[in-house]
């Protein structure tokens, strides 16, 4: 069973402690600790914060394997089925399905002391295959021609103000506001990238999710899929966020919705990297993952995409040509965020890796899936002149898990990341997509949240609460936070 690596998407950093006990708020200003939400029900324990000592460890051992990599062909039609949720959140809607027994402990666990598990991996050494036939593909779009026009930077705003940081409640995983365990076959998933899919309607991305003998730390265990979707109507966020369902393709089992190879050194797995509406259709960025390295946290991809949706999320396609191929390993935009404003989409890049700088571009709504419309932000101009590979900074540092939204209330531009220099999730605030941005704020610090990652930003956070999404590596599952903005 092919899955992520124990190094794949931990931080590249650190914290100081361990989080064992309750779940505590981390506040980067000397505030008190609060108390967080429980699950629904009465009987739900309080959801706890895994040892950054694990109960069992996976230690891969990967060994070479040559492999004729086949073309591409057309996916088949997705499975989709429609899943109605018992009226009372308490109620276990697949008991045959999620109260499975547990196996008997085993002599490390006895002992009280980490289990170590070998997992042979193949590595895979690719050979090209037959060219894919071309089928019904469609041919790409017509190649356009830019112009050149000037976007001066405008003036730098201050650094945002940040207050009290707590945490709201846990999202996934057993015990959370959400009993995604029980509801869908989701115990261990990370990420929680967030859009406004309708008007009064919140879609949720997950990273690759775990549904059956999940031991953190990371995505370990079976029933693998790279990403699962769900959605949420809930505004009152100072409670969690609850989703009202998720993609399925069975009882009680949320579907992958962008597949991938699951072939190491091929295409080991697709994440989504940021999500937006246009009208009816739903588009998520995307990452095809070739392979995790052995720095915790890194990774090299094949390309970062862009796929869309007609039917509300429910299948996906990814649209062939709108894709920005990773060049020795040294491209940009292969981990992005875009964000329709006005006429234009905003595409935020960074290469892959959390240690590369920010890149934009933008691109008229009606050419988004065309590569060539695409006007790329250098030294003071929109150019399609050096492409996506000479697009300048307009934020330096070592950038992860970007999320940018537009704050249409106060008509400024607001992002935030993974600052791995800092040991934190950072915000940053700017007039203007290309900047001048702000001076960094840490929200929540690596020192509270060891193996911390994330940072997604909720389309519904105001201008004084800033709601956003976590993860954590020896957690392997997402939590709310919130943020007084002061």
């Amino acid at each position: 069973m092919a899955r992520r690596l124990v190094a794949a998407c931990g931080a590249v950093v650190l914290g100081v402690g361990a989080l064992v006990g309750g779940p505590a708020s981390a506040d980067p200003v000397g505030g008190p600790v609060r108390p967080v939400g429980v699950g629904p029900c009465a009987s739900d324990p309080v959801p706890t914060h895994e040892s950054l000592v694990p109960k069992k460890v996976e230690v891969p051992v990967p060994y070479p394997a040559v492999t004729v990599v086949p073309p591409r062909s057309e996916e088949p039609t997705p499975v989709r089925t429609r899943m109605e949720l018992p009226p009372d959140p308490c109620t276990n809607p697949c008991p045959d399905l999620t109260d499975l027994p547990a196996p008997p402990p085993s002599l490390a666990q006895q002992l009280g002391i980490p289990e170590i598990l070998l997992n042979p991996k193949p590595f895979y050494f690719a050979l090209p295959g037959p060219a894919p036939d071309p089928g019904n593909v469609a041919p790409p779009p017509p190649p356009v021609q830019p112009p050149i026009e000037a976007a001066a930077q405008a003036p730098i705003r201050p650094a945002p103000r940040i207050g009290a940081v707590r945490e709201v409640a846990k999202v996934t995983g057993a015990n959370s506001v959400n009993r995604t365990d029980k509801r869908w076959q989701v115990q261990g998933t990370d990420l929680g990238i967030m859009w406004e899919s309708a008007p009064g309607e919140i879609a949720v991305a997950f990273g690759d999710t775990i549904g059956r003998e999940f031991h953190p730390p990371g995505g370990m265990g079976t029933d693998w899929r790279s990403n699962v979707l769900g959605f949420s109507t809930d505004r009152d966020l100072g409670h969690g966020m609850v989703l009202d369902r998720m993609v399925t393709d069975g009882r009680c089992h949320a579907a992958e919705v962008l597949s991938s190879r699951k072939l190491d050194n091929v295409e080991i797995t697709t994440i989504p990297t940021s999500g937006f509406a246009i009208g009816e259709r739903q588009y998520l960025s995307y990452m095809s993952i070739r392979t995790w390295t052995s720095l915790p946290g890194t990774f090299y991809t094949n390309y970062g995409g862009i796929a869309y949706s007609d039917d509300h999320g429910q299948t996906w396609t990814k649209d062939p040509y709108a894709r920005w191929d990773n060049i020795f390993g040294l491209a940009n935009f292969q981990v992005s965020a875009m964000v329709p404003q006005g006429d234009y989409v905003y595409l935020f890049g960074t290469p892959n890796t959390r240690l590369g700088q920010v890149g934009l571009a933008r691109v008229p709504k009606d050419q988004l899936l065309n590569t060539t419309a695409y006007q790329y932000w250098r030294e003071g101009n929109w150019t399609p002149v050096g492409g996506f590979a000479a697009a300048s900074s307009i934020v330096d540092g070592t950038v992860g898990e970007l999320s940018v939204r537009f704050d249409a209330a106060r008509k400024i531009w607001q992002m935030s990341y993974l600052d791995t220099v800092r040991t934190a999730i950072v915000v940053r605030e700017a007039q203007t997509p290309q900047g001048l941005w702000s001076d960094p704020t840490p929200t929540v610090r690596v020192a509270d949240y060891p193996e911390l990652y994330g940072g997604f930003i909720h389309p519904w956070s105001t201008g004084s609460d800033l709601y956003f999404t976590i993860s954590t590596w020896s957690d392997y599952n997402v939590y709310l936070m919130h943020a007084a903005v002061l």
